[in-house]
């Protein structure tokens, strides 16, 4: 029972930060039909950025302003990106997904070429703190990684409900067509739904790289669980993206502990297909039966 209660929050722990990927994800799905492949690619540039601005490769700068800069040309980056595949977004879903294949590997071969393909460590600056409740094991990246989630969904929420351009996000996703006529700009929408995705990369990829390593492709292979949560949640459902993450975080962690660890891309192959058989627009989405 305690390694079960151990797995369980671990996997709730691990699920939150598949869920700020899969909320990019499901960000620019919902605003432009593009799943965006790039998406771990450019998480893990940027990360690799926050590194070098904290580990001398660039500049010997302390953490805080290290991130307020990798913010800053995140931002940069993930406009480019939506520039570079804006032509082909109104022509064909198909091609504009085909596209950021490319984008993704671009920001793989930068990576590589400014940082180099050896592995390297990114600590989190986070006091060694732990408690015991019981069976379940508390330390301080726990609270973090949780923290970190609610103060990104929160923004998140607050983002696209009480603001002008989460409004007009809102209605692109709901009928692009209709919002075009009434004058939206679809453009300005979809770039703020990669500028977003792409921040919510940047929070995921920095939370996950202290506990296992930073390379350029490593965050892009976390981003694979990510993109599990989106399909298990719905690609069109923000909420389900949540659900979906922590989903897949837990039975993760419960099938690699009982069965084997070596099989991970497997079980989630075996998940997404069968919750697709059940629910082939994701499960939230299926039951609100309408893209929100």
């Amino acid at each position: 029972m305690a390694d079960l209660v151990g797995l369980v929050w671990s996997g709730m722990v691990s699920g939150c930060l598949y869920a700020m990927g899969a909320l990019g994800l499901v960000l620019i799905f919902k605003s432009s039909m593009v799943v965006n492949f790039a998406h771990g690619n450019l998480a893990g540039l940027a990360a690799f950025l926050v590194f070098g601005f904290t580990a001398g490769h660039f500049a010997k700068m302390a953490w805080a302003p290290a991130v307020l800069l990798t913010l800053a040309i995140v931002v940069a980056v993930m406009a480019l990106s939506y520039l570079l595949i804006a032509p082909l977004v109104f022509k064909s879903d198909l091609t504009s997904t085909i596209a950021t294949l490319g984008v993704g590997l671009v920001a793989q071969g930068l990576t590589q070429l400014i940082f180099g393909s050896d592995v390297v460590s990114l600590e989190l600056p986070l006091p060694d703190w732990r408690a015991t409740l019981g069976p379940l094991r508390v330390n301080a990246y726990d609270l973090a990684v949780l923290g970190a989630t609610a103060l990104a969904i929160g923004a998140l929420y607050l983002l696209i409900e009480r603001t002008r351009i989460g409004i007009a996000f809102r209605a692109v996703s709901t009928h692009p067509f209709a919002s075009r006529v009434c004058g939206l700009e679809l453009r300005r929408v979809h770039l703020f739904s990669w500028v977003v995705a792409g921040l919510l990369g940047l929070v995921a990829s920095l939370l996950i790289v202290p506990t296992t390593f930073l390379s350029s492709t490593s965050v892009a292979s976390f981003m694979l669980q990510a993109f599990a949560a989106a399909v298990v949640g719905g690609f069109t459902s923000l909420p389900g993206a949540v659900v979906g993450g922590i989903f897949i975080g837990v039975l993760m962690n419960l099938l690699s502990f009982y069965v084997s660890a070596e099989f991970i891309n497997t079980y989630l192959l075996l998940t997404m297909l069968f919750v697709l058989n059940l629910f082939p627009k994701g499960v939230l989405a299926a039951r609100q039966g309408a893209r929100v």
